[in-house]
């Protein structure tokens, strides 16, 4: 395998983590929880996983160790995130520590590859070669669910053939979902075998009292930011265009905000507050164009405009539209497919309710057809496939020559747009992510040794030096209520969306006003992973806001 420098010298590189896991530790029980909502469905459903107590590590005077080895199987779970490696070095240093005859297993490609029996036993010399480095190319990652007995009955086949004792799921909320599922089906037979789940996904929507973050969402924030404010820096050099940057963040804006923090654009779109205010799409033009007019009259027409990847779905009439698109389109597709293509936006014009059909004609030709071709195998209309970013940039300009012609403009308005998604997810962890996911992974280790298991890998006041992180685990029932999902109610982990009224925002909306007005861009260049602390180790600013 050839290697670039910066992997050479990331080798050596040894992740900090919490002083208590450097010495001998023992758990600390804390008292019996509860589900986030819906505590009697989730009791019920969940009756030997329920109401376990949070666990927090402390350092004992006994010995440490295990007086028969364990072995251990990971999974990868749904989209890379930066730190996937890590958290497995870690569950591998921490078994090898409690046993050196313990051995790890990796199920290759995701859920399925336990399932299909594909693994392969990962040694100190495949482990090694990936310490501190992106991706998840070390097994694989897959998006297959673990919900049904048969594939339950199935992996433990494998498990037993391999005599493995505890298997650490790292994904995000969908799979520690089935993290969960699993550790139950297991407890209720007695198939002696422990799950454990690991926090991760870049969108940073995994997280509540006792996750303070999801792993990676420290390493894509920077690297979008970097990128955001080269655009930033070119886009002042230039003092030509508008840039429209959509970010990913289906289900949450933390994305867009943190890069807001770091990069203080002109316009960032926080999903949660459209909702709140039941924007409109038309709301949403206005103020981004009334934002251009204003920096045109003072000579700049140029800025930036950040984008969180779900937007549409947060506009409550575009929710609306689609909503009735799905709908028709699951009882008359077979008539639609029939329609010629220079037909169909007449065609589903006229099938429309009258709102819903004056927002689907106002909208821009690529858009209105991404709406009613790009599908999933529900039937459901592929949001994260709409380039919102090209959607707002045209629907602005058509905007502004509206207002050109009553004479409230006359500037001038030129665009380029930009989706950021893919290249933020297996970039080389920042040292937050490396000791954070390392930690995890050490702490996963730990929670194996004391027998647990329907719990999610805890590491929590990462703000402070490493030294002095608190780990432990939380019940992932915990974290639990009922949603509707696919038209049944479901057990599933609360999503974490932006808080309007949490300190990160407020601290964005504070200065938002400013930002739109002046060019007061920051410019975070590329991750630095040696020198100084201030520069190397720090959290992101929606963590640091959240924890003052």
């Amino acid at each position: 395998m050839s290697k670039s420098a910066l992997q050479i010298a990331r080798a050596s590189y040894v992740p900090k983590m919490p002083h208590v896991l450097n010495g001998n530790v023992q758990p600390k029980v804390g008292a019996v929880t509860t589900s986030a909502g819906n505590q009697e469905e989730i009791k019920k459903l969940f009756p030997n996983t329920y109401g376990m107590p949070i666990i927090t590590f402390e350092q004992s005077s006994g010995e440490m160790g295990l007086e028969n080895p364990v072995n251990v199987g990971v999974i990868l779970s749904g989209g890379q995130a930066p730190g996937g490696h890590n958290v497995i070095a870690g569950i591998f240093d921490g078994i090898k520590r409690l046993n050196p005859d313990s051995r790890l297993y990796g199920f290759i490609l995701g859920p399925a590859g336990l399932i299909d029996h594909e693994y392969k036993e990962l040694t100190a010399d495949i482990i090694d070669e990936y310490r501190n480095t992106g991706g998840f190319d070390i097994i694989g990652s897959g998006r297959t669910k673990l919900e049904d007995k048969d594939q339950f009955d199935k992996g433990l086949e494998i498990l037993k053939k391999l005599h493995i004792r505890a298997l650490v799921i790292i994904g995000g909320d969908d799979s520690n979902t089935n993290a969960c599922v699993l550790a139950e089906y297991y407890q209720s037979i007695g198939a002696g075998v422990q799950v454990i789940g690991c926090p991760k996904t870049i969108d940073g929507d995994l997280k509540n009292g006792q996750i303070e973050t999801s792993f990676g969402f420290d390493t894509a924030c920077k690297v979008y930011s970097e990128v955001i404010g080269n655009i930033q820096r070119d886009c002042n050099s230039a003092r030509k265009y508008w840039h429209f940057i959509k970010l990913m963040g289906r289900s949450a804006s933390h994305i867009a905000l943190e890069c807001a923090l770091q990069t203080q654009p002109n316009i960032c779109i926080i999903s949660e507050e459209v909702e709140a205010k039941q924007q409109s799409l038309d709301d949403i033009i206005n103020d981004i164009a009334a934002v251009v007019v204003n920096r045109a009259e003072k000579g700049m027409n140029f800025g930036t405009v950040l984008i969180p990847e779900g937007l549409v779905e947060f506009i409550p009439a575009m929710k609306a539209l689609i909503a009735e698109l799905n709908d028709f389109l699951a009882h008359n597709q077979a008539e639609f497919d029939l329609v010629r293509r220079s037909g169909k936006r007449d065609y589903i014009i006229g099938k429309l309710s009258p709102e819903n059909s004056e927002i689907y004609a106002s909208l821009p030709e690529a858009v209105a057809r991404q709406l009613t071709l790009d599908r999933d195998p529900h039937g459901n209309v592929q949001v994260s496939l709409i380039e919102t970013e090209k959607l707002l940039a045209e629907m602005v300009k058509t905007r502004l020559e509206e207002w050109k012609k009553e004479g409230k403009y006359s500037g001038k308005f030129a665009t380029i747009t930009h989706f950021f998604g893919y290249e933020g997810r297996c970039a080389a962890p920042s040292n937050y992510d490396a000791d954070y996911c390392y930690s995890l992974g050490y702490t996963a280790s730990m929670l194996i040794a004391a027998g647990k298991t329907g719990y999610m890998s805890s590491v929590r006041n990462t703000t402070a030096p490493a030294s002095e992180w608190i780990a432990g685990g939380t019940p992932i029932t915990m974290m639990m209520n009922m949603e509707r999902r696919h038209g049944e109610m479901k057990p599933v982990i609360q999503k974490a969306l932006v808080k309007l009224d949490g300190k990160p925002f407020r601290y964005f909306a504070g200065q938002r006003d400013k930002w739109a007005i002046e060019t007061d861009y920051v410019y975070p260049g590329p991750i630095q992973y040696f020198g100084p602390t201030e520069v190397c180790d720090q959290p992101s600013k929606t963590l640091k806001l959240e924890q003052q």
